[in-house]
Parts: structure tokens; sequence; C-alpha cells
């Protein structure tokens, strides 16, 4: 039935890439489909670059994290060049514990507006980019054994023959971006808030590396030369620490979420029968 699994994600911190693959793993397995999962990582500049074409035989799970829940925007010019060519599409997204919003459904309406034919939807945690606390190591061996259970699941609906449409949460009047508000209820802008370098920087330059917008000056890594998404994989990924946001308000908002949003939430999964 399918030639090939695809794993096809946007990932900065790892969160979203590792809950794809192994949904994709999973379901090349329990579909018996013998040619190894192929990984299509477009976190970096260059690999949005390419165009994709996908085939009707070809099954991809398509993960993007969701950033003031949405669907990042910086994303969707990508998304809209992408070919599905009727392949059949698992639409997942990844948040940090506090609600996924309107970014579920809008995935599922770029990806059968580029050609896909969703065959079913979910929204999982993972660590939440700002934080070391909220969501800690999540995925989780919970929330992986659970991807591996819906991956059965969505085999089985494949193989019935079941074609119906799967319906997922949220506003096809997609909402606002999520705005963070100060301690008055005025909301922040937080577009042009970028990471500080501190003292400890050795210049290593993994953070240019990881940049998945290449905003980091390729001369001195303490410059930025582009945007900010504040997807923080510099933070994350700086072996000592010399990234770091220092702004009041987003410093203000980060404690807020971890106050707020302590309180596990758990994976959603859509898939009609």
């Amino acid at each position: 039935m399918y030639r090939l699994v695809n794993a096809f994600y946007f990932s900065p911190t790892g969160t979203t890439g590792k809950v794809a693959a192994r949904l994709a793993e999973e379901l090349s397995r329990s579909m018996c489909i013998e040619k190894n999962v192929r990984i299509i990582d477009f976190t970096l500049p260059d690999k949005r670059e390419v165009q994709y074409d996908f085939a009707d035989d070809d099954l991809v799970v398509v993960g993007v994290p969701v950033i003031a829940g949405r669907v990042p925007n910086v994303l969707l010019k990508f998304l809209n060049a992408v070919r599905g060519n009727n392949a059949s599409a698992v639409a997942l997204v990844v948040y940090g514990n506090r609600n996924y919003d309107d970014a579920l459904v809008e995935l599922k309406d770029l990806l059968e507006k580029a050609g896909f034919i969703v065959k079913a939807g979910c929204a999982f945690i993972g660590e939440h980019s700002f934080s070391n606390v909220l969501a800690k190591g999540r995925p989780d061996g919970e929330d992986m054994s659970l991807a591996e259970e819906f991956a059965a699941k969505i085999s089985e609906k494949i193989k019935s023959g079941t074609d119906s449409p799967v319906e997922v949460k949220g506003n096809k009047n997609y909402s606002s971006y999520y705005k963070p508000r100060d301690r008055e209820g005025n909301p922040v802008d937080f577009r042009k808030i970028v990471p500080k370098t501190g003292p400890s920087c050795t210049g290593c330059n993994i953070c240019i590396e990881v940049c998945p917008m290449g905003s980091i000056d390729s001369e001195d890594p303490s410059r930025m030369s582009g945007i900010c998404i504040k997807c923080c994989a510099c933070v994350k990924n700086c072996p000592t620490q010399a990234k770091h946001f220092d702004d009041e308000h987003f410093v203000m908002h980060k404690r807020e979420l971890e106050e707020d949003c302590r309180e596990r939430k758990e994976p959603e999964l859509f898939l009609q029968h």
C-alpha cells in the first residue's frame, strides 16, 4: 500500500522531531513496510530551500512546534510550497504544556491545501522552549508509549480501507497569535526581543549552527543578523549556558508559564473510523 513512511518536521529543540520519528517508525513497523523510515528535518534554513514532492504511495508524519498557539508563521510560505500529490499524512503539533489553540487545525488545513490526505491528527507535549522546568523532559516514556499505540490505531484504520476524514480540535477561523501581557494586563510584543550572550561564551559557534532562521552572525555569535522566533535552540544547545534572555517582560512571562501551567497535560489524538 505504501512505499515509504516519512517523518517530515521542524524541530529546533528536538521535541517535535522525537515524536514525529517515533510515530513514523511505529507506522512503518505495524504496516510491515520494509524500507527504512525517511527522516526529513527541515529545521535549518537550507533544508527549506528544497522543493519537496511526495507521492500517493507515501505516508508522511508532518510535525511542527506550536508558537503562540499557531503554526509558526515563518513556515507558512515553505509549507504552502510542499506538494502532497495525494500522499497520506498524519498532522502533528507539539506544544509546551500551555495550549496548542488552533495550531492543529491550521496544520491540517495547510496539508490539505498542499494536496495531502490527512488520516489522523495529534497534539503532543514537549519541554517548553523557554524553560527547563515546564514539561521538563517531555516527550517522556509515557508520551512515547502513547505515540506507539496511536501509530498502531492509525495503521488499523488504513488497513481497514476506511477513508473517513479526520476532524481535529480548533477554530477554523484561527485565533490571533497568543500575546503575553505585562503586570498591567497590556499585550507585550516579543518580536524584537533577542537572546544575549554572556561572558562564558567560548566561540564554539554551536548557536550559529542550530539557529533555524540563520539569524546569528557568523562572525560574532553575540550579534543577531536576522529575526528571532524565540525557539531557544541557541539557549538549550549552548554548552556553557552563555545564551540567555534577560528582557524583563520575557522573564516575567516565563515565570508565569512555569507557575500557571504546571499541571501535566496529556496528548490529544484524533482518528475517525
